[in-house]
């Protein structure tokens, strides 16, 4: 059993890593002050292969494998989850749906502008009423010849403001419940697809998260996504993959957080020697490395499994449960080390502590993971 990475994983983590210091560690303090959406690095993360990851070469993307996905997350999020986020949803949610149910034609469509960054991809799912419960779903999709017309809202869409191309899913037959769901390809200049309000949020202040209201949308036949009431099916296969990339955004968010606790804690001196002298930070220090490794371990086992088409969703929601949560601890931890200190905006364990609550949310709650897992486990062998 080797949990080596191979030498290409490791020149991906170097080169990554490299690019997240120098072009995006620079500006993150500021953007998530000002909670200003980071359209600057939108070409260089194009240029870097880093909004294609895993689309086939054949569709102008740099045809990577789930592993090297979670690599990459993990080394953004270490220095900004919000961009982070950015790059994970664009890649697993927009593309990774259309790469994986969509049509030839779609593919060849949708895909190149997406992995060039010549449009940013959203996927709605999310409505004011519905979360979790996606059989309360109230956005509908009728068949009027040859177009759809979609009505309805959604609700915390990241990228919703910014996308040129959005994954929508409605109710086509509300009578079935999730059995009715489907999914459409929307551009954003498609009439009656209306922006609605920019959300205000906690954390990944940077990340554009935003309402959308379709009134009266008129989608063509040919932009409905898989098969009709098949939606929420790929809906689920969808999440279990970007769940594993957002375990992945967490564990960057969790070694952030180890790293500058571990900086701070070498100069920071009382009673005259540094404070990781102190046997009380030192089990903090420890604690935070332990859990973190054991979280990204598991989140490269779930990515690993993926790869080799072998099952993964349980271990992708156990992934998934457990850097979320370890990236809150480790965050909470690196605050307390720091102190006062810790609590300033100008500390970037400030943002890390806030960043990280999303990761135990988005791509489904903690306790959401908690259910699918014990079913995964319930299931007859």
């Amino acid at each position: 059993m080797n949990l080596d990475l191979s030498e290409e994983h490791e020149l991906l983590k170097q080169a990554t890593r490299e690019f997240a210091e120098g072009e995006i560690a620079p500006g993150a303090a500021e953007r998530d002050e000002q909670a200003r959406f980071p359209s600057e690095l939108i070409p260089k993360l194009a240029h870097q292969g880093l909004l294609g990851i895993m689309v086939p070469d054949e569709y102008g993307g740099s045809g990577y494998d789930t592993l090297s996905a979670a690599i990459i997350l993990e080394e953004v999020a270490r220095v900004d989850a919000a961009v982070a986020l950015l790059v994970g949803s664009h890649n697993s949610l927009c593309s990774g749906h259309i790469l994986a149910v969509g049509t030839a034609e779609q593919k060849r469509r949708y895909l190149p502008p997406l992995a060039r960054g010549e449009k940013l991809g959203a996927w709605a799912l999310t409505e004011p009423g519905s979360g979790s419960d996606a059989g309360a779903m109230r956005t509908r999709a009728e068949l009027k010849g040859d177009t759809w017309v979609i009505r309805g809202d959604k609700q915390f869409i990241t990228q919703g403001s910014t996308a040129g191309t959005y994954v929508i899913m409605a109710s086509t037959d509300p009578t079935l419940g999730t059995k009715g769901i489907s999914a459409f390809i929307v551009p954003r200049e498609t009439p009656g697809l209306v922006v609605g309000k920019l959300e205000k949020k906690l954390g990944v202040r940077a990340s554009d998260t935003a309402a959308l209201h379709f009134d009266d949308m008129a989608v063509p036949k040919e932009n409905l996504l898989g098969k009709v009431n098949e939606g929420f099916k790929d809906v689920l296969g969808v999440l279990s993959s970007a769940r594993i990339g957002m375990a992945a955004l967490a564990v960057g968010i969790a070694q952030g957080a180890l790293d500058e606790a571990l900086s701070y804690a070498k100069k920071r001196r009382q009673f005259g020697k540094p404070i990781l002298e102190y046997e009380a930070i030192q089990w903090m220090i420890a604690d935070m490395a332990t859990e973190n490794e054991a979280a990204r371990l598991m989140t490269w086992y779930a990515a690993s499994l993926r790869d080799l088409k072998q099952p993964f969703v349980r271990i992708a929601s156990e992934a998934k449960l457990l850097s979320s949560e370890v990236a809150v601890r480790s965050a909470s931890k690196a605050i307390q080390i720091h102190g006062g200190y810790g609590y300033l905006k100008d500390s970037p364990v400030e943002r890390f502590y806030r960043d990280a609550k999303l990761c135990e949310i988005g791509e489904g709650t903690s306790e959401v993971q908690r259910i699918v897992i014990a079913r995964e486990l319930l299931k007859p062998a």
